[in-house]
């Protein structure tokens, strides 16, 4: 049976309270753990001399033996070195081999390999992401008194061969793999460059982070180049693919450039929306988003373009730079609704806000830099925030209507043919 802690409170004995007991409890698993490291540590530099001397023996044959066919391989004996265990670099003896015959030095492979801390680079990276700084992470490290310090210089050169990994690995992954119905591209502030990004949602909802490119939404230049290194990865556009974005023209003409018909273009009810209502005065436009927002919640594709179309004479009478702005790529406003999937998809993919909430999270990851030196740092940080988000994104909300997304464009991209050839 488990003690029960008491404390005398004005002469009574009162049983502490379970909160106390968890912090007890706390110090002592601390307690048991740092016993732990520092037990470990010492077995664990041992199997790596261990190790060494099995190699050495297998190079220079076993101590003290004569005719084992290899003379001009011989011990030579041992010099200072380091190894990393987890994530601490410690000092050990290193035992040294040399072939005389050749006059060089036989390296040993288990110490190359115990040099190169690449399981410990995914420690400092996610240390790091996560609002650790270099600067303090030498006080934070775990504690083991043999081991060297973390210098700012080394854990932020460390840093970034683990980021250099991330942003290679993002940009080089196969795109083939993914079955692909939809797609998401925005150009977003990140340290005061823009970065349009490509959000890939699979036939089964799954998002999947395609790439980035540092340009302008409205340069349509870079943003081709962009599309046309997505499909060299893989990605396949012949079923058709729905194409999400905020009404950049650049954008816009980069997609009809490179994947043409097969891509069904959806811009942003909220951009659009917010577009119009800038160019009123301020005490008009609530009731004008209010006004705009329920004719783009009504369910019928007919019944919505006839309301915006009323709306957009209503606007021509009270200002014409804002009923331009309306009429501006209005039909593209309501793709989801002439693919009849309005109400399974449209909180999803009506506006860009699946790629935003994204960005938030991308920002706590990243909002801690002080300063920006190269772009090569900027790609760096934010490859590796979005590969770390990733995993954690939930499925495309209303993703069991994807295949009647499918569907649909299919047939759209039939007729289109049809109609040419008539």
């Amino acid at each position: 049976m488990s003690k029960v802690l008491q404390v005398e409170r004005q002469g009574k004995i009162a049983p502490v309270k379970p909160a106390d007991q968890q912090g007890v409890a706390g110090l002592g698993a601390l307690d048991t753990r740092i016993a732990l490291i520092q037990a470990l540590i010492p077995l664990g530099l041992q199997a790596v001399a261990e190790a060494l001397q099995q190699e050495v023996i297998a190079l220079a044959g076993p101590r003290y033996a004569r005719g084992d066919g290899r003379p001009h391989v011989v011990r030579w004996g041992q010099q200072p070195g380091a190894v990393y265990l987890a994530d601490q670099k410690l000092p050990i003896l290193v035992p040294r081999v040399r072939n005389r015959q050749a006059a060089i030095e036989v390296a040993l492979q288990t110490y190359a390999r115990l040099q190169q801390p690449r399981a410990a680079d995914e420690g400092v990276l996610r240390r790091i992401l996560y609002g650790l700084s270099c600067r303090d992470y030498r006080a934070c490290a775990e504690a083991v008194p043999e081991a060297f310090g973390l210098s700012r210089s080394t854990l932020s050169r460390r840093y970034i061969q683990a980021t250099a990994r991330k942003l290679a690995a993002l940009q080089e992954r196969r795109l083939d793999r993914y079955d692909l119905v939809a797609l998401v591209l925005d150009g977003k502030t990140f340290a005061e460059d823009t970065m349009v990004i490509a959000l890939g949602i699979t036939l089964r909802g799954q998002k999947v982070f395609l790439g980035f490119v540092q340009t302008g939404t409205e340069n349509a230049a870079v943003c081709s180049a962009f599309l046309r290194r997505l499909v060299d990865r893989g990605l396949r556009v012949e079923e058709g693919l729905l194409v999400v974005i905020d009404g950049g023209k650049g954008l816009r003409r980069a997609i009809r450039e490179v994947w043409g018909p097969q891509a069904q273009v959806q811009r942003c009810t909220w951009h659009k929306r917010e577009n119009v209502v800038s160019y009123l005065p301020k005490h008009l436009q609530a009731g004008w988003r209010a006004k705009l927002q329920r004719a783009y919640r009504l369910p019928a594709y007919d019944e919505t373009r006839a309301e915006l179309q009323r709306l957009h004479q209503e606007l021509r009478r009270l200002n014409e730079d804002a009923a331009r702005s309306l009429a501006e790529g209005l039909e593209e406003t309501l793709t989801l609704h002439r693919l009849g999937l309005i109400e399974g998809l449209g909180q999803s993919l009506h506006t860009t806000n699946t790629l935003e909430s994204v960005l938030a999270q991308v920002e706590q990851r990243t909002g801690k830099v002080d300063r920006w030196t190269t772009s090569d740092q900027k790609h760096r940080w934010l490859a590796t925030a979005l590969l770390d988000i990733e995993p954690r994104l939930r499925r495309l909300r209303g993703h069991c209507h994807l295949a009647q997304l499918r569907l649909a464009l299919q047939q759209t991209i039939t007729k289109g043919k049809e109609a040419r050839a008539a």
